[in-house]
């Protein structure tokens, strides 16, 4: 009798919490607030800055700097305290940097790929000075491999980062074909608008946001839960414009070509430096299809495959307990102490 009165208290607490939860998340009264690591810009240049994180533990060098993807926000690498890459990276004792590229408008349309690998990184980097551990996120991984050979790097990480884009069929399969026009989707500002980028990553798993609606009504009532849902949610909402130029290029040069694969883009075989490769099992943006191939073009690089997904390499529970642990071990074998 006992076991059924507490089971029954702790439902009406709960559907009390869910109905408090429902009515803060339908209002966007309770939004958590995101990237709140101190950080100061030390380096800007148009819409990119190089964001360097505040830390008085540091205990390995050289400096780590994280390279994000071109098409969404970087506060998924800080969504919030407890659950954050970049804090988590900070407690290891590493000095750690994050470049930005901030949202492309009508200014950004002309950037090309090379303004990105030839001099927006670079620079960048210089404002650091010396020698760094490049880690690059997603396309972010991409730019750094085609800077690789302009950048003083000690150390390069890649996570989830494409090398063969014939294992990304699903995301650029009406590209690829010539069914779709690269400038079909360009909008005014001579980018392609945030919509679509978004629209192409609901499209491969169409039936995720029912399931993750299934997964709120029944964690309604907690409040943990809740704010990575928001924090979550509010990430993939919030993708930033492509810009065109390197988006043609990228279509052209990197998908119909596939030009890491054979050369013709960059001979990723001349990159010397420890090179370590993580891979998301469970990535349906980037497949292990789409990774492991790296290891033809860098013989010398070193593998962590993990059991996540696509984000679930840089947050949630996993990426606390395993995946951040481990790329932090990699690069602290690879420093030095000071």
């Amino acid at each position: 009798m006992t076991a059924l009165l507490d089971r029954v208290q702790r439902d009406v607490e709960r559907a009390v919490l869910r109905g408090r939860n429902g009515l803060r998340y339908a209002a966007g009264t309770s939004r958590p607030k995101v990237g709140r690591t101190p950080k100061d810009v030390v380096w800007s240049r148009h819409k990119a800055e190089l964001w360097h994180y505040r830390n008085e533990d540091v205990r390995y060098a050289p400096p780590v700097v994280i390279v994000h993807s071109l098409v969404s926000r970087s506060y998924v690498l800080d969504l919030y305290p407890g659950n954050s890459a970049i804090d988590f990276l900070l407690s290891q004792g590493l000095d750690v940097y994050l470049l930005d590229w901030g949202v492309a408008d009508e200014a950004e349309s002309g950037n090309t790929l090379e303004t990105y690998t030839d001099s927006y990184l670079p620079e960048a980097l210089a404002a650091v000075g010396g020698e760094v551990t490049v880690l690059g996120y997603c396309f972010g991984g991409v730019l750094s491999l085609l800077a690789a050979a302009k950048l003083p790097m000690r150390n390069l990480v890649l996570m989830a980062t494409p090398v063969d884009f014939t294992g990304m069929e699903a995301i650029t399969a009406l590209v690829r074909d010539g069914r779709l026009d690269p400038d079909e989707l360009i909008d005014a500002t001579g980018n392609v608008p945030p919509e679509a980028v978004e629209g192409a990553f609901r499209l491969l798993k169409p039936t995720a946001e029912y399931s993750q609606y299934a997964n709120l009504w029944q964690h309604l009532w907690n409040d943990e839960y809740m704010e990575g849902y928001q924090a979550m949610g509010q990430w993939t909402r919030d993708h930033v414009p492509f810009p065109g130029a390197a988006f043609r290029q990228t279509v052209e040069r990197l998908v119909r070509e596939n030009g890491l694969m054979d050369g013709s883009l960059a001979d990723l075989s001349a990159i010397d430096v420890p090179v370590l490769n993580v891979m998301a099992e469970k990535d349906h943006i980037v497949p292990l299809g789409a990774a492991e191939p790296l290891a033809q073009l860098i013989p010398h690089a070193e593998e962590l495959r993990l059991q996540a997904g696509h984000v679930g390499l840089v947050a949630g529970r996993a990426a606390a307990k395993v995946t951040l642990p481990g790329i932090a071990g990699w690069i602290a074998e690879h420093s030095e102490a000071v």
